[in-house]
């Protein structure tokens, strides 16, 4: 068995969980001895993961069935569980929980070896949260990944619904089949987080523009998820009205999400405009000062 990298970053607070495409940030706290051993747990639940995963790939990448599958491991199966409600209206996978799913498991494992006042996993933007008592979370969203700057930070509270956060767009880690440069999801769950983000981002959109570059995602990663469908490569210029549009019909996609009870509440950004859908902790702290705590980016 291939041995991950594990190891304690420089702050000594936080701990690197590293595999293959899986990197994570962890940070728990509490009294030392529980933060060990849920570190502890941390790293034994992250050894083999990837491939568990991996020996399930073939189905994982296939679109999911709304009404069956046949995945046996437990990520797997919550990738499918994440996914599962959009299965019937457009084309999904579960890959598209991957991150938000893997962030819950090792969270998960944490949490049954100790107790904690606090702690995150942070899957390269896609986080899982526990909250004790009085506790938050700050989060610092980005207007794209590929640039320096916080635009606006929003704080996850102990009593807020919302214990997972994940952020989708053409600018991130994965294809995407809309324009916006990044929506940043907050929902009950990461895994949630993550598979409504990616549905939010594909329906942010302009289909049939001249401006859009699209190419089929197999001619640029041969084993893509996504076959030949066409992926956003590149955004010429778009009128104030055009990215109003698109910003639109990806709101109205999170309205329906939020009505629905899949998430708790929605931000996205393209051009350099944003929209916020349903969630009152942004809106209530657009006149505080910006703290930055935790970076998120697709």
């Amino acid at each position: 068995m291939r041995l991950p990298q594990i190891a304690l970053l420089s702050d000594a607070r936080r701990l690197h969980l590293q595999d293959g495409p899986i990197d994570l940030i962890v940070e728990a706290r509490g009294r030392e001895d529980e933060v060990r051993a849920a570190y502890e747990a941390a790293a034994r639940r992250f050894t083999g993961l990837l491939d568990e995963l991996c020996a399930e790939l073939v189905e994982l990448r296939e679109a999911a069935d709304p009404a069956r599958t046949s995945l046996k491991g437990v990520v797997a199966r919550r990738m499918h569980a994440a996914v599962v409600p959009y299965a019937a209206d457009c084309f999904i996978t579960p890959m598209a929980a991957v991150a938000g799913s893997v962030a819950e498991e090792i969270l998960g494992a944490m949490l049954n070896a100790a107790s904690l006042d606090r702690a995150y996993v942070n899957n390269g933007g896609d986080i899982a949260l526990h909250l004790g008592r009085a506790e938050h979370f700050s989060i610092g969203l980005m207007d794209r990944p590929d640039r320096d700057g916080v635009m606006r930070t929003m704080t996850v509270d102990a009593d807020d619904a919302a214990r997972g956060i994940a952020t989708s767009g053409r600018h991130g880690r994965s294809f995407s089949l809309g324009i916006a440069d990044a929506v940043t999801v907050l929902a009950r769950s990461a895994s949630q987080a993550d598979a409504a983000a990616t549905v939010i981002a594909n329906a942010a959109d302009l289909p049939g523009h001249p401006a859009i570059i699209r190419h089929p995602a197999n001619e640029l990663q041969p084993d893509s998820d996504l076959g030949a469908r066409l992926v956003t490569r590149a955004v010429g210029r778009l009128s104030q009205a055009e990215v109003a549009t698109a910003l639109e019909s990806g709101a109205e996609c999170a309205r329906q999400l939020c009505d629905r009870g899949l998430i708790e509440g929605a931000v996205l950004r393209l051009c350099g405009d944003m929209l916020v859908i349903g969630t009152k902790d942004i809106e209530r702290q657009r006149s505080r000062p910006l703290v930055l705590e935790n970076a998120v980016h697709a």
